[in-house]
């Protein structure tokens, strides 16, 4: 029997726990969710005869480490930050290790100890990183074995509400992490285009959108991701001439998000006095000038020139930015603000399901004729539990512990899923699960 650990219980973690339960007696496996909070783990195993539940706290070093020691293969959906800690314990251990997260500055050096310890650490095996990367490279990888190269290479993804359940001005709920969403940009944005690069400081990334139209599902808008410039390495394009990734989001949302952008309002650098007797109207208020006679919403037009939108500006006060209702938050960021009132606005109700979606467009030169592939993606959620975001991200880390389990992945040392070994029985196992690309294409017209 091999036994199989899962540590965290979030809501990424519904598909992937469910996946393995299902499997765990054609296999022999025994699944552990561990959680700091017993009860979430509880609920997920759902009493099945396969699964057990536990407490878990990578801060317990030692019951940590008897924990981890206990499993034959431990997969980490803790928070990001944690994943060095597991990675280290498991590396002692010599247990292999899977992750949904990205390959970080923090994992990075545990390449070379995971490889003398014979383990793997397989990392980015959700849908973004993971799918987008096992996606990409069975498409790269054809043009190339066909004498084709790429030059062009733009990619696209967007955690969304389905369309029947879009009813706010924003177009848009939160169906990830509602930090991630707040401090989504930070930094500076970078990406190749015709060979010339190109930066987006922070405070104009909402300025600088592109068009797409995906699918049946009509317009989408686009802001680049902070750093494109490091996937040309990892997909073996290191010459390519343009290279662009970017997030989606519906039209008229980057023009409104930027209002705060411009205001400060989503900082997370520093703390506001008195927060919590704040009103979210004083919050706004607190960027402005000192005019008392002046309403803060004739302020915030004057100050940004997007709030005198009529548009952008039914979208703010929708959200709540001018109400007199006490924030309630101790000690706050204005990042932190934003999140609990997002949190409140953009939730989705009982009812809604939500919406994956994804698009890479690749354009190249074969002989004398230049072409262009359009591969697209959409996944709507099933219900609040097993939704598209929590699918996309368990089921490939699923699949590929299936894979390591019975034999058929084996490696050491880290590993993105950029490897036909890896990504092609992971994408034809997620085809007959409902998860696919739809693929055109094009006779590019150089006239």
């Amino acid at each position: 029997m091999k036994k199989i650990l899962v540590l965290g219980a979030g809501l990424s973690t519904y598909s992937l726990i469910e996946y393995l339960l299902q499997h765990a007696e054609e296999f022999d496996w025994q699944i552990t969710v561990a959680d700091v909070n017993e009860e979430v783990a509880r609920k997920k195993v759902n009493g099945h005869p396969r699964g057990k539940s536990k407490v878990f706290d990578i801060n317990d070093d030692m019951e940590s480490w008897r924990t981890i020691a206990k499993a034959d293969i431990v997969i980490s959906m803790l928070p990001a930050f944690m994943h060095h800690m597991v990675a280290k314990k498991c590396i002692d251990l010599r247990k292999p290790m899977l992750t949904a997260s990205y390959v970080t500055e923090d994992i990075k050096p545990y390449d070379d100890l995971a490889r003398k310890a014979g383990i793997p650490i397989l990392m980015e095996l959700g849908v973004d990183p993971g799918i987008d990367h096992m996606s990409a490279m069975r498409v790269i990888d054809r043009v190339k074995e066909n004498g084709g190269t790429i030059n062009s290479f733009y990619s696209f993804t967007g955690g969304l509400v389905a369309p029947e359940y879009d009813n706010n001005p924003w177009n848009y709920k939160l169906t990830w992490n509602p930090r991630n969403v707040v401090l989504a940009g930070h930094g500076v944005s970078q990406y190749i285009q015709q060979g010339r690069y190109k930066y987006i400081p922070y405070y104009r990334l909402f300025d600088r959108i592109l068009k797409r139209k995906i699918l049946q599902y009509g317009e989408f808008e686009a802001y680049a991701n902070r750093d494109s410039l490091n996937y040309r390495e990892i997909y073996g394009l290191k010459d390519i001439p343009s290279m662009f990734r970017g997030t989606l989001r519906r039209p008229g949302f980057a023009k409104a998000w930027n209002v705060f952008v411009q205001l400060g309002a989503t900082d997370d650098t520093y703390r506001l006095e008195n927060s919590e007797n704040m009103t979210y109207r004083d919050f706004i208020n607190s960027f402005m000038s000192y005019e008392p006679n002046v309403p803060v919403e004739i302020k915030l037009q004057d100050y940004c020139e997007n709030a005198a939108d009529p548009v952008v500006f039914e979208k703010l006060k929708w959200l709540g930015i001018f109400d007199k209702r006490k924030i309630g938050l101790k000690n706050a960021t204005p990042a932190q603000i934003m999140q609990k009132l997002l949190e409140e606005k953009w939730k989705l109700d009982p009812q809604d399901k939500d919406m994956l979606i994804m698009q890479h467009e690749f354009k190249y030169q074969l002989g004398n004729e230049n072409k262009m592939i359009v591969s697209a993606m959409a996944i709507i959620g099933e219900d609040q539990q097993e939704t598209a975001m929590a699918r996309t991200v368990g089921l490939p880390l699923g699949i590929a512990t299936k894979l390591l389990a019975t034999g058929k992945i084996n490696k050491v040392g880290i590993h993105r899923p950029i490897d036909k070994d890896m990504y092609q029985p992971i994408l034809d196992e997620l085809a007959t699960l409902g998860i696919s690309f739809e693929e055109k294409e094009y006779m590019i017209d150089q006239s």
